[in-house]
């Protein structure tokens, strides 16, 4: 038995359907500049204002990778939080979003196999009312029992 999981943990045993988790994050220039360092995508339309008017979206965007790395972060430091293990996301990118939005990303549990410590999300974030991604993940949650 785990005496102390690390804080944010919910372990397998304790997780329910329907359960839901989320953050909200501006997104700034430098964590789209930061992204792209990272990543090494240095796609104009993301760094370059004068570019990015002269595309479909009329100016920059933020990596959609980055909007769903906040998924990513409410699964590891929330739901079911640390000693998760990812094993899939499926990803729909809906709408732009831009260097000042603010994101909230929601996790909520859809399905529970608790003999595989297997756990299924519907993922989104949004930007107000404009659901900018959606998705599912599929995790291995932490659980309180030793393997």
């Amino acid at each position: 038995m785990l005496d102390n999981a690390p804080r944010g943990t919910i372990c397998i045993e304790d997780i329910e359907i329907g359960m839901t988790r989320s953050l909200r994050k501006t997104v700034t220039d430098r964590d789209i500049e930061l992204f792209a360092e990272v990543s090494t995508d240095r796609n104009p339309v993301h760094l370059n204002e004068a570019h990015a008017r002269e595309t479909i979206f009329a100016g920059r965007v933020a990596h959609g990778m980055l909007t769903a790395g906040l998924i990513s972060a409410v699964i590891g430091e929330q739901l079911p939080g640390h000693g998760t293990v990812y094993l899939g996301q499926t990803l729909r990118f809906l709408a732009p979003v831009r260097p000042g939005d603010t994101v909230q990303a929601v996790v909520r549990v859809t399905g529970i196999d608790l003999s595989k410590r297997r756990v299924t999300m519907d993922t989104h974030c949004a930007v107000g009312d404009t659901v900018v991604l959606k998705g599912e993940a599929q995790v291995l949650a932490p659980s309180r029992k030793f393997d």
